[in-house]
């Protein structure tokens, strides 16, 4: 049996020194392979730890160890076909997880199921099945009690550290466009489901409970209006929040207090950045006076509260993570932390929180490592020390081979602001042939300040890693975002050829570069080469949105995912009308525009994509050959919208980096 000193470094390995330069970069696989430690939770307590870990296994089973003086380690799930997925304590002694298989690519649609299991490894039981697998017999006879595969886990109360707690939240999600869901509560001890009894509003698609998996918010939709509705605690009914169309929600809605407070955000300022406020319910409004602010971006983030409700601090978002502490003992321990390791982002995940015998993990991480976790001990038993490192989240991942991110805001002709990352080796002297690395989506926020594999495979092959946060992005801003509507192929690729254009003026980038990107950033890809020919000596386009036609109207022989609400009432708004806009989609699609890339093309897609099905390019492949330009092309069998075997993950680096090398030609890394 192991012992958690077995996972654990050195304490003195936490100053990570420059090391002396490689001989030869690293290899794809070090950058594209699953994480050591994909998921660490704290239970109830704090006096246990599980981790889900392929380490040791072919899958990622799911290990608890006992923090305990002496405690030991025991892996309590492992599956031949699937991996341990999102893993939640129910209770100091049981957890639930999901179980997901993508051994046959990322192609094929699999619901994780439900699953619980003591924290010894006894009792072992699947509560909800798996789509497309069979029901796991660990003995127990029961299956009868199995809820279908299109029931999903809603929420898990708060675990009381002394407290059984045997029942979670679950919703069966209907099977139709609408996709409404209807919350029950399930046993994890004996399968047994029951009613909740919530009485919804009609056409709820979406919950918001409090920390007991009380109802308190109930998200409508319902032919291109949503609406959101508020169950007040001792309350019979539901009363209307708001009603508005899909995308004019008046606020946003992010957390609910056992008192019953309710928090929101609502945007203020010429650029309408997101902040936090509560809602007053007398004036059935936002209150004007926010609680946080993120000065150049949206408040995006979430409430730490204790096991009893009170509100201990902030997380969120702005260049990175961050946590606001309005606690005394949490900001001193924040400060503990940042100074023991300096230079990092070290988020703490407590039990007891606040208390003299206080648990904390933290994860501890930067741009250049994807971090390492730390579990604290406020009050340690005898002999034993306040931190224990438990390890690398990515053991194979060396930081000084790695590159520095930097968060730039230029302006676009326009005017407008233009976040702009720029990923680039701290070694590397004067301009480096760049790769402009386009976001998906589009309507994301592209990066953060953290460790990005395809941007550090990329800084380690010798190129500067420039990805503009385009106008649609989210993040910065309902003004950039609103910016991006019906602007596909227009100001939203100006902004990435701006962005270009910035870095050469700045020294950053050389004049060789080459555009890449997957899905959206597949079709700015294309929508590059063909706007810019004279920026870009190659592009790499993977599961490219390449006919906008296809897109926005959809085929009877082509099946894709995009639901027919997103179709009516979404896509016409944020893309463009396909009657009405015809001219302008045609003037915008890569696929009518073909003959306009001169530029070589590696071209890589999943052969089961439902988001951007094949066909998109093969229809591309088609058009280019015609015009006497034939692309590099791979598909890869099994994979969807994105690729999820390590060999083909590997495979398509590789072929990035050949073709990129033939074009750019990097001095050496």
């Amino acid at each position: 049996m192991k012992t958690l000193k077995c996972w654990a470094g050195a304490l003195a390995g936490l100053v990570l020194g420059v090391g002396a330069a490689q001989a030869a970069p690293p290899p794809a696989e070090v950058f594209y392979r699953d994480a050591d430690i994909a998921e660490a939770v704290l239970s109830p307590s704090g006096k246990r730890l599980a981790i889900t870990s392929a380490k040791g296994a072919q899958r990622a089973g799911l290990v608890v160890f006992d923090l305990n003086p002496g405690g030991q380690l025991k892996r309590v799930a492992q599956f031949a076909d699937g991996d341990v997925w999102r893993v939640q304590w129910v209770d100091e002694d049981r957890l639930v997880f999901g179980v997901v298989d993508s051994s046959e690519g990322s192609g094929r649609s699999t619901a994780p199921g439900l699953f619980a299991v003591n924290a010894d490894g006894s009792k072992l039981r699947q509560l909800v099945r798996r789509m497309y697998k069979p029901f796991i017999n660990n003995g127990d006879t029961d299956d009868e009690r199995l809820l279908d595969w299109n029931h999903w886990l809603l929420s898990v109360p708060t675990p009381r550290a002394a407290a059984a707690n045997g029942e979670v939240l679950v919703a069966h999600v209907a099977l139709d466009d609408e996709h409404v869901q209807t919350p029950m509560w399930l046993n994890t001890r004996t399968g047994r489901s029951r009613d909740a009894y919530f009485d919804p509003p009609a056409h709820t698609v979406h919950w918001l409970v409090d920390a007991h998996g009380e109802p308190r918010v109930a998200f409508t939709q319902y032919k291109g209006r949503q609406a959101a509705y508020w169950h007040a605690p001792g309350a019979t009914g539901w009363s209307q929040l708001y009603d508005s169309d899909l995308l004019a929600v008046p606020f946003g809605i992010v957390a609910t207090d056992d008192a019953g407070g309710l928090y929101v955000t609502r945007t203020e300022g010429p650029q309408r950045y997101a902040v936090l406020s509560r809602y007053d319910f007398e004036h059935h409004a936002p209150e004007t006076k926010p609680l946080v602010t993120a000065p150049g971006f949206d408040f995006d983030g979430q409430l730490i509260t204790d096991d009893a409700g009170r509100l201990l601090g902030v997380r969120l978002r702005v260049d990175g993570q961050t946590t606001v502490w309005f606690d005394d003992a949490m900001k001193a321990l924040q400060q503990r932390a940042d100074r023991l390791f300096p230079g990092r982002i070290n988020q703490i995940d407590c039990r007891r929180c606040a208390a003299p015998d206080m648990v904390a993990l933290v994860r501890s991480y930067s741009d250049r490592d994807p971090g390492r976790l730390y579990l604290f001990q406020a009050s340690p038993a005898e002999g034993e020390k306040n931190w224990r490192a438990i390890g690398p989240v990515r053991e194979g991942v060396k930081p000084e081979q790695m590159a520095s991110l930097d968060l730039q805001r230029i302006k676009a002709r326009d005017g407008s602001d233009l976040p702009v990352w720029v990923t680039k080796s701290p070694a590397a002297k004067g301009p480096l042939p760049a790769v402009v690395l386009v976001h998906g989506g589009p309507w994301v926020r592209g990066s953060e300040w953290s460790w990005h594999a395809d941007a550090q495979f990329l800084a380690s092959r010798g190129y500067v890693v420039i990805e503009p946060e385009m106008r649609g992005s989210t993040g910065y801003g309902d003004a950039h975002f609103r910016a991006g509507f019906r602007q596909f192929g227009q100001a939203m690729q100006d902004d990435v050829a701006d962005a270009l254009r910035w870095a050469r003026a700045q020294g950053i980038a050389s004049d060789k570069a080459c555009i890449a990107g997957a899905s959206y950033g597949g079709y700015s890809t294309l929508m590059g080469l063909i706007k810019d020919p004279d920026l870009y000596r190659c592009g790499v386009a993977w599961v490219a949105l390449a006919d906008l036609d296809l897109y926005l109207s959809g085929s009877w022989w082509v099946t894709d995912d995009i639901s027919k609400t997103g179709r009516q009432y979404g896509l016409p708004e944020l893309v463009g009308d396909p009657e009405k806009d015809a001219t302008m989609i045609a003037a915008n699609s890569p696929v009518k525009q073909a003959a306009h890339i001169k530029a070589p093309l590696l071209l890589a897609f999943g052969e089961d994509d439902r988001r951007v099905p094949l066909a998109h390019g093969e229809r591309l492949r088609k058009a280019l050959r015609e015009a006497g330009n034939e692309p590099l092309w791979v598909t890869y069998p099994g994979e969807g919208h994105g690729f999820a075997l390590l060999k083909n993950r590997v495979d398509f680096a590789q072929r990035m980096e050949a073709f990129l090398a033939k074009y750019l030609q990097p001095a050496q890394p």
